[in-house]
């Protein structure tokens, strides 16, 4: 079946010398995109990694939990390092989009990516032709807990259930919001029409801001993402959370039951998701090391902990050799997920 993918909130996609730059020097060279810590003043040798600034592709738009920790996390590598790490949003085409200027990038370790999982998992089979290699483009460095994504509509339908959500779009035309495609919404979206014959329209976003908006004012009738992108709209009273995926409830929505506690037992609803911090492949294996040991023990400190806190994610990033084991054994059921469902991008 055709299904509609409109870009709503769309954004377009868009050296220094080997000491230490002077803070001045350091927001010439990052320019407006940079996130800066307050940068250590010892020098670092010549020739050692990093002695300028290390870029991280991000494939959503500001705003939305992969951008945060982004952002939040590159403000910790920044101190620990002493070189600036520029956050460059290059959201669209599901991850596609920043997946390629990550292939594309040299294997030197300055230049990094956080992203959802579509362009490096299940992106091999929504795509017929990717201009990367998914199993050979990246090296995983650590993956960050999606946390328990919450399923809302908008608030002045008579829901309160997933069941009753799928009873209601059995009788209305529906459409469900996805913050990209070929997403974990997406995928639920599919999963439904498959499973319970719906015909759910599904709108792809660039980023949860505007898709939020949209289930909010009652254009769209639900979608699935963070609870701090949606925690406005909750609190505004215009959208309301009806289930989570993955296994435990969220912290930050704790009277919201998970979909497999209310009888919804396909895998995509049982899963914990995952977002992946990556680097080309073939970068040195001392500085994904470097890179991963840096990002836990930016876990432990106050400012990141209150980020996972506000998003409802009690768990943390996972290190080098866990990244690698989960990245082996969970990838090939997204992508199984995927390919069973026949969602084609392209």
């Amino acid at each position: 079946m055709q299904r509609r993918a409109s870009a709503a909130g769309a954004v377009a996609p868009t050296s220094p010398e080997s000491t230490v730059p002077s803070r001045r020097r350091a927001l010439a060279a990052a320019g407006g995109t940079a996130v800066l810590g307050t940068l250590p003043r010892f020098a670092i040798g010549q020739g050692t990694w990093p002695n300028k600034a290390v870029r991280v592709i991000v494939t959503n738009p500001p705003g939305g939990l992969t951008d945060a920790y982004a952002r939040q996390y590159s403000e910790a590598l920044s101190r620990k390092f002493g070189q600036p790490f520029v956050v460059d949003n290059r959201p669209g085409a599901g991850g596609i989009i920043a997946a390629d200027a990550l292939a594309k990038a040299p294997a030197d370790g300055y230049t990094l990516m956080v992203a959802i999982q579509t362009p490096m998992w299940n992106g091999r089979v929504l795509y017929k032709a990717l201009q990367y290699d998914p199993d050979k483009a990246f090296a995983p460095i650590t993956l960050f807990p999606a946390g328990a994504l919450a399923f809302g509509v908008h608030a002045k339908l008579p829901i309160r259930t997933p069941d009753e959500y799928v009873a209601w779009a059995a009788k209305n035309a529906a459409a469900v919001g996805t913050y990209a495609a070929g997403s974990w919404p997406h995928m639920i979206a599919d999963t439904w029409n498959r499973t319970r014959n719906l015909k759910l329209d599904v709108i792809h976003y660039k980023g949860e801001p505007p898709m939020w908006v949209d289930i909010s004012s009652g254009q769209v009738s639900g979608g699935l993402g963070s609870f701090q992108a949606m925690s406005s709209h909750i609190e505004r009273g215009t959208v309301r959370p009806i289930a989570v995926v993955g296994q435990r409830r969220s912290p930050r929505l704790p009277d919201v039951p998970t979909f497999v506690e209310q009888g919804h037992m396909d895998p995509i609803f049982a899963l914990d998701g995952w977002l992946p911090m990556v680097a080309p492949a073939g970068t040195p294996e001392d500085i994904l090391q470097k890179l991963s040991e840096g990002v836990m023990e930016a876990y432990q400190t106050p400012k990141i902990q209150q980020l996972h806190e506000t998003f409802g994610i009690p768990n943390g990033p996972v290190g080098l050799e866990e990244a690698r084991r989960r990245w082996k054994d969970e990838a090939p059921q997204w992508v199984a997920i995927a390919d069973r469902l026949g969602i084609k991008l392209d």
